[in-house]
């Protein structure tokens, strides 16, 4: 039996704005975020997905609490799905790394998993842990859809995880997630996983 994740990246932060990392750092929406966010919550109320789940990060929560609303459902809450941590890389952007330290950034554009940023969470534990938490979500709703929201690096290396991608080329073959697009991942009952969307916008005229 297969479940339907449907992965919506949460809404644009500030510092998403200007290109800047935030990974566990608590970074509230913009206004353009916000609207995004009510967007996913008229997607989820012509969609009716059976339950939604977040990541633990004021930024998911806000972006799933229109979906919630429209739907009558209390979001769960998973701690595996929060973003990674990016250390140093917090706050700031890669141009301003690799003005500092230009053969380390170098490094990390070629293989982000070998080389990660300095003091940030290992990225292949961040993958297990996002894994396990999209599968014990699919577990949880067999057979159901279930609207995910969640984050970019974490959801990009989840993916190379699931569909059996060297999760060092999750910045070359996933670029990005758009903020509350939906990239819709079927997940069966022995842990196995097909892609059936990416980035499908919740309307036309949303970024």
């Amino acid at each position: 039996m297969r479940t339907t994740l449907l992965l919506a990246r949460h809404g644009q932060t500030i510092w998403h704005a200007e290109n800047r990392y935030a990974g566990v750092s608590d970074i509230g929406l913009t206004d353009e975020g916000r609207a995004q966010a009510e967007a996913l919550g008229r997607w989820a109320a012509a969609h009716r997905p059976d339950a939604v789940w977040t990541s633990p990060l004021s930024r998911a929560i806000a972006t799933a609490e229109p979906a919630c609303r429209a739907l009558g459902l209390t979001p769960h809450r998973e701690p595996g799905l929060r973003e990674c941590d990016f250390g140093v890389l917090e706050g700031r952007t890669l141009a301003e790394f690799a003005a500092e330290v230009p053969q380390a950034a170098e490094a990390f554009r070629a293989d982000p998993v070998t080389y990660p940023f300095p003091d940030a969470e290992d990225p292949l534990e961040a993958a297990s842990r996002g894994t396990a938490a999209l599968r014990r979500i699919a577990a949880a709703h067999p057979g159901g859809r279930v609207l995910v929201v969640a984050h970019n690096t974490l959801l990009r290396l989840v993916l190379c995880t699931l569909l059996s991608i060297p999760p060092g080329e999750y910045r070359r073959v996933f670029p990005r997630l758009r903020n509350a697009a939906i990239s819709e991942l079927g997940v069966n009952t022995d842990g196995s996983a097909a892609l059936l969307s990416l980035n499908v916008p919740c309307e036309p005229d949303v970024p």
